[in-house]
C-alpha cells in the first residue's frame, strides 16, 4: 500500500508518515499545493492524507483538482480549522 502524506507542519508530516510506514505503508511526503498536486496526477496512491491549510496552493484546491483530472484516490481531509 502506497500513501501520500500532504502536510506542511514538519513534526506533523513526520510522525504521521512514520506511524503509516510501521504499518506497513511506502509514504510520500509532499510540504505544499503543488508538490501534492503533481505527486497525486503522476503517482498511484492508494490514499491520500491532506491538509487544507497548505502554502503555494491550499488543500481543497488541490482535492477539486485532482477531482476534475478523474483522480478518485481516497482522500482523508486533516486540518486544524
Amino acid at each position: 500500500m502506497r500513501a501520500l502524506v500532504v502536510e506542511d507542519e514538519t513534526l506533523i508530516a513526520e510522525r504521521l508518515g512514520q506511524a503509516l510506514a510501521e504499518a506497513g505503508w511506502a509514504v510520500d511526503v509532499a510540504a505544499d499545493g503543488e508538490e501534492a498536486q503533481f505527486l497525486g496526477e503522476t503517482e498511484p496512491y492508494d490514499a491520500i492524507v491532506l491538509d487544507l491549510g497548505l502554502p503555494r496552493l491550499d488543500g481543497l484546491s488541490v482535492l477539486r483538482r485532482w477531482r476534475a483530472a478523474g483522480i478518485a484516490t481516497p482522500v482523508l481531509v486533516l486540518t486544524a480549522r
